[in-house]
């Protein structure tokens, strides 16, 4: 399999949730608030979307509720140019992800609400449903495989990706309120991690999976030695590391004056993927996946605030450059 060459195909589906995000003005406190605005949110819907607005082509692969929010939701994929072909209401009490968040670093709250989560209700026949030759690569985040059905419904979806002989990328995102315990969540996220061709995640999730942060960076390294083609060490402020083909790639951050924290981890998968798909080298590749990173927390929300192709090139052209990483 060419891990690249799929990725070039800048075609991507997306597995996992869609949600709705209400979020404060600048510096505002949810406690004081009288105004929220409303957006999509969702790890993976974040990503299709930053993917699209780059220039990219995404689809979502998920559950719905059957109700007014899940409706806001399927129309806000709409409005993005996500695809939801495979995006599917479920009625009952099962709800979509709410997510409450400030616009503000010091004393920022996210309030998440999960409870039965309709995403959580994708099915294996929901991932069976889909073409997986029809894309390049196939995306998700870890949250996907925190509860049944949808656990063993992404394991599914990945089987049929490497049927296809297409790539599977993968962001470890550990939330620990989705998971019914840590050990669960160790031995799950590793199993996925051990399937995927691409794997990022920050150096808590690697040391989570791997029993302990300062060994992180050797469970990086092993699997990018052994099953993964690509594996990028996220290091917060201290930039980050990519294995790659035997090398280890080191880049800095973008510094920007963040109006919040959320949203990074999106942005930069979407502008990694657009980027590889511009045929950018990988060291470049990541530098502006960092850039996306540094554009979305300056700004209010997450999906609205990833860039298009046009306000990356500002903000480099613009920037002093990333931080020297030795």
């Amino acid at each position: 399999m060419d891990v690249l060459a799929g990725i070039k195909k800048n075609n991507f589906v997306v597995v996992g949730r869609v949600g709705m995000d209400l979020f404060t003005g600048p510096d505002g406190a949810t406690e004081t608030a009288d105004q929220f605005t409303a957006d999509m949110g969702g790890s993976s819907a974040n990503i299709a979307a930053g993917v699209v607005k780059l220039g990219g082509k995404a689809s979502l692969v998920t559950r719905v509720s059957d109700d007014a929010v899940g409706r806001f939701c399927t129309n806000k994929l709409d409005h993005y140019g996500v695809g939801r072909a495979h995006v599917k209401p479920i009625g009952g009490e099962f709800r979509n992800s709410l997510a409450l968040y400030e616009s503000r670093i010091e004393d920022h709250q996210s309030v998440i609400y999960r409870n039965s989560a309709a995403d959580f209700e994708m099915t294996i026949e929901d991932v069976e449903a889909v073409d997986y030759a029809s894309y390049g690569a196939l995306v998700t985040a870890g949250t996907v495989f925190a509860a049944e059905p949808s656990r063993s419904a992404t394991f599914r979806a990945f089987e049929l990706a490497r049927e296809a002989g297409i790539p599977i990328i993968f962001d470890v995102d550990y939330r620990p309120y989705s998971w019914p315990s840590a050990q669960v969540a160790e031995e799950v996220l590793s199993k996925a991690g051990a399937l995927s061709d691409v794997i990022i995640g920050n150096d808590e999730e690697f040391g989570f999976m791997a029993g302990g942060i300062d060994k992180g960076m050797d469970k990086a390294r092993a699997l990018a030695a052994s099953t993964a083609t690509i594996v990028v060490y996220k290091m917060g402020e201290h930039g980050a590391v990519t294995f790659a083909d035997g090398a280890e790639i080191r880049t800095g951050i973008f510094p920007v004056t963040a109006l919040k924290p959320t949203g990074a981890g999106d942005s930069f998968m979407a502008g990694l993927l657009a980027s590889i798909a511009d045929g950018y080298p990988l060291k470049d590749a990541v530098l502006r996946g960092s850039a996306c990173a540094a554009i979305v927390v300056a700004k209010p929300g997450c999906a609205p605030a990833m860039p298009f192709p046009a306000d990356l090139e500002n903000f480099l052209a613009n920037h002093s450059g990333p931080t020297h990483v030795t």
